[in-house]
């Protein structure tokens, strides 16, 4: 088991964690991919919908960066902005991987989520990942993928309440027109 501190962002910590992202996502995926998550990540710094408090990151012994996590605030067709959260990019150092950390990373930031009143997290990606972690298939909830939205299967967006009936009344298409990264 590698010790590491789980923690909210801080500045200094800002370049190294674009640069791990960008390096994880390159190395699983492909150098454009790299670059592409990366230019996400700073353009959701540079946007209303960022929250220093849920960039969450990990950091072993040495304090360098070996994890990430981000939270950002996210609207259904210009609603629920304060009540929802999307969580993207997730990225772990590929020779950390497998020991829980992305897992720890998520579990401190919906802690901090239900502290600042959040009452649920949007989330594109392998359902094996993320149903461990809550994450239940977002259409089953009135939360659909919109024309922005290009998804392998739509059990690939799915949605954790943060707050017993925190869904209730949450519905809508996801777009992702905010982001030029993404459209």
């Amino acid at each position: 088991m590698i010790n590491r501190t789980i923690q909210s962002m801080e500045e200094k910590y800002l370049l190294p964690s674009l640069e791990l992202v960008e390096q994880v996502f390159t190395e699983h995926e492909n150098e454009q991919e790299g670059k592409l998550v990366r230019r996400l990540t700073e353009e959701i710094r540079s946007k209303r919908f960022y929250l220093p408090a849920l960039e969450i990151i990990a950091l072993d012994d040495e304090k360098n960066v070996i994890g990430y996590a981000q939270f950002s605030r996210f609207h259904l067709e210009g609603k629920y902005e304060d009540e929802l959260l999307i969580l993207t990019p997730v990225a772990v150092k590929t020779a950390y991987q497998r020991r829980h950390i992305s897992k720890d990373m998520i579990e401190y930031g919906f802690e901090k989520a239900k502290e600042l009143g959040f009452k649920a997290v949007l989330v594109e990606g392998n359902p094996l990942n993320y149903r461990p972690r809550g994450f239940v298939t977002a259409a089953n909830h009135g939360i659909l993928p919109g024309e922005t939205v290009h998804l392998p299967h739509i059990d690939c967006l799915m949605v954790k309440e943060l707050i017993p009936g925190g869904l209730e009344n949450i519905r809508g298409r996801v777009e992702y027109s905010d982001y030029q990264s993404l459209v």
